[in-house]
C-alpha cells in the first residue's frame, strides 16, 4: 500500500494534471479564436505563419488526451501509464517551447513577410477573384486603402478610380466613383501588421506560460513514478 508521502504526491499530481488539462484547453481556445477571427486575412500572410493557430489547436487536443492518461495513472497507481504520460508530456513541452520561441522570432519579420504577400495580391488583383474579395473585405473592415495608401492602386487601375471599398462615403456631387480624393488615407499593411503582431506575441507568451505549468506537472509525475516504484519494490 502506498505511504502517506506517496498519497500526497499522487493527489498533487492529479491536481497538476487538471491544471495541465486547463492549459491544453486554453491553447486550443486561443488557436481557435485566432483562426476564426482572422482566417479571412490568410491571403496577406504566408502559409508557414498562418499554420500556427492550427498547430496550437492540435497541441491543445493532444494535451487533453495526455492529461486523461496522467489522471488515470495517478488514480490507479499504474506506473506504465504514468511513465507514458511523462514521455508524451515532455515531447509536448518541447514542442510548445519551440512554438513559443518561433512565434517570438517570427513577429520581428512579420511586416516584411506580409509586404511581399500584399504586393503579390495587388499585382494579381484583376486576374483573381479571391484576391479581389480579400482586398474588399480587408479595406472595408480595417478602414484602409492600398498597401501604404490610395496611391498604390494607380498601377492596377488605368483610370483614376480605385476599389470602392477604399471609400466609406462618396459625395455624389463631387464624384460618382471612388477616387484617391475620397479614399481612406491609411494603408492596410501597417494596420494588419499591428493586429497580427500583437496576436503573435500573445500566442508566444501564452504558450511559454502554459509550458511552465506543464513542466511542474511533469516533475510531480516523475516523483510519483519513482514513489510507486519504490513502494512496489518494498512490498
Amino acid at each position: 500500500m502506498a505511504s502517506g508521502g506517496v498519497t500526497c504526491v499522487k493527489f498533487l499530481t492529479f491536481f497538476c494534471n487538471l491544471l495541465f488539462a486547463l492549459s491544453g484547453i486554453l491553447i486550443l481556445l486561443i488557436g481557435a479564436m485566432v483562426q476564426f477571427n482572422y482566417a479571412h486575412y490568410s491571403n496577406f500572410v504566408s502559409d508557414h505563419i498562418w499554420t500556427a493557430p492550427i498547430i496550437l489547436m492540435i497541441v491543445g487536443s493532444l494535451v487533453a488526451f495526455i492529461c486523461f492518461m496522467g489522471c488515470c495513472g495517478a488514480i490507479k497507481e499504474n506506473t506504465c501509464m504514468i511513465l507514458s504520460f511523462v514521455i508524451l508530456a515532455v515531447v509536448v513541452f518541447f514542442v510548445e517551447i519551440g512554438l513559443g520561441i518561433a512565434g517570438y522570432i517570427k513577429h520581428t519579420d512579420l511586416k516584411q513577410i506580409m509586404e511581399n504577400q500584399f504586393n503579390v495580391t495587388m499585382e494579381e488583383y484583376n486576374d483573381r477573384k479571391d484576391y479581389r474579395d480579400a482586398w474588399t473585405l480587408l479595406q472595408t473592415e480595417l478602414g484602409c486603402c492600398g498597401i501604404r495608401g490610395p496611391a498604390d492602386w494607380e498601377e492596377v487601375f488605368s483610370n483614376k478610380t480605385i476599389p470602392s471599398s477604399c471609400c466609406q462615403m462618396i459625395n455624389l456631387n463631387e464624384a460618382d466613383a471612388c477616387t484617391a480624393a475620397h479614399a481612406n488615407p491609411d494603408g492596410c499593411l501597417q494596420k494588419l501588421v499591428d493586429i497580427l503582431d500583437s496576436k503573435t506575441l500573445l500566442l508566444a507568451g501564452v504558450v511559454l506560460g502554459v509550458a511552465g505549468v506543464q513542466l511542474l506537472t511533469i516533475l510531480f509525475a516523475c516523483c510519483l513514478y519513482r514513489s510507486f516504484r519504490r513502494s512496489y519494490q518494498t512490498v
